[in-house]
């Protein structure tokens, strides 16, 4: 195993590590046939698939490293090379050949982000599989790319994309960091409601179950890609309106009725994309205690706000200096109020809020640019709080 020091300033790895400290064990994978997925890998990059003790079938488009290689391409996790840590346990930078896959000296071949299972992880083997078994095979542009596997010995190990921007928590709510702007903001909820989108749109069904700011990963242009699927699993089928699941996740994020009932639906999902669409308008966390208890909480502060149209712009984060087009901020305040209905069958499925916000975002309103605000802008630096962990959903029966 790899020497995991404390988290670093910036996390800038391809899945994310949950600094809550949750425990998520409760991953139930079903094989999945290939007919059943979209846009499947061609197998490139592996001819061999493997079968592993719970008679679950890797994908064959991933390549087998071995864990010798893969000390090799993390300068044998050293610290230099740590980029985060997590339940699940370390991330590491590495370089491979872009052709072979083979390691490489740093500075050579591709960046790659390779995650290391600590043997005693709580989340353990479950997770590193539903990871192998839905990002072996789904292909999508705004899903973050797993290019291999290791599990040799004791040793599980997953290798990613590396994406340079780090996550989108990082962009909103750490000290220090220049503010993105209002449509950088846009493209990225679209990029999330398309990944999203193409999950639901599957035959599997599948249900992400764990969308929050930290696990929104930015590629160099800031393009967006959903990140660490071992909490995701396959929705309902068939007469089924829903499927039962001990409840997991961080708290402030999770759909009201899947605490409350353990149902997980798509629905859920949308539930937890109106917090993240929420916390893009205002720059607030969905927690922060630091604000006191009328305000500690996100949804409850904003909502009253999300109803009143000569209100909302309340919400909206002040270090936009309000570089922002009024109609476009209402409109999405408007769709995060949809998705955030307490009653399910009153949100609307991803694919209506992505086409919602296309047309919002193509709309080509001039955004209201004070000189004043142009002028602040510049040399502008975030100066919110340093962000506190989210809070874990303690599991339930």
């Amino acid at each position: 195993m790899g020497i995991c020091f404390g988290s670093p300033a910036k996390l800038a790895h391809a899945s994310s590590t949950n600094f809550s400290g949750s425990t998520r064990t409760d991953v139930e994978m079903k094989k999945q046939s290939a007919s059943s997925v979209q846009e499947i890998s061609a197998g490139s990059l592996s001819k061999s698939s493997i079968t592993f003790k719970d008679d679950t079938t890797v994908s064959s488009s991933l390549k087998s490293f071995s864990f010798g290689d893969l000390k090799i391409a993390s300068k044998n996790f050293r610290a230099e090379s740590l980029l985060g840590e997590g339940g699940f346990g370390c991330v590491f930078k590495g370089w491979i050949d872009e052709h072979t896959l083979a390691p490489t000296k740093p500075g050579s071949g591709i960046v790659v982000a390779i995650k290391q299972l600590k043997v005693e992880s709580d989340q353990g083997h479950k997770e590193w599989l539903a990871e192998v078994n839905y990002l072996g095979q789904f292909r999508h542009e705004n899903l973050v790319k797993l290019i291999g596997y290791c599990a040799e010995s004791d040793n599980r190990l997953l290798v990613y994309e590396f994406m340079p921007k780090g996550s989108l928590e990082n962009h909103l709510f750490r000290k220090g960091v220049q503010p993105i702007s209002w449509n950088i903001r846009m493209n990225i909820a679209i990029d999330v409601a398309k990944g999203l989108s193409f999950l639901h749109s599957l035959d599997a069904n599948v249900i992400y179950r764990d969308l929050k700011a930290s696990n929104i990963l930015l590629d160099s242009d800031y393009d967006a890609k959903l990140s660490d699927f071992g909490l995701a699993r396959d929705g309902p089928t068939g007469d089924n309106t829903h499927v039962s699941t001990r409840v997991i996740g961080t708290r402030g994020y999770a759909a009201p009725e899947y605490v409350a009932t353990g149902h997980l639906t798509p629905k859920s999902d949308v539930y937890s994309f109106g917090v993240v669409l929420l916390e893009l308008l205002s720059g607030r966390p969905t927690l922060d205690v630091d604000r006191g208890a009328a305000e500690e909480a996100l949804v409850d502060w904003a909502k009253p706000f999300l109803f009143d149209n000569k209100r909302v712009l309340r919400i909206m984060d002040t270090r936009l200096g309000g570089q922002y087009s009024k109609k476009a901020a209402q409109a999405a305040a408007a769709l995060a109020l949809q998705c955030l209905h307490t009653d399910p069958k009153n949100r609307p499925p991803m694919i209506e809020v992505l086409a919602t916000l296309e047309r919002l975002h193509t709309s080509r309103d001039t955004p209201r640019t004070p000189t004043n605000a142009k002028i602040a802008q510049q040399g502008v630096k975030h100066t919110s709080s340093p962000r506190k962990p989210s809070r874990p959903i303690a599991n339930s029966a």
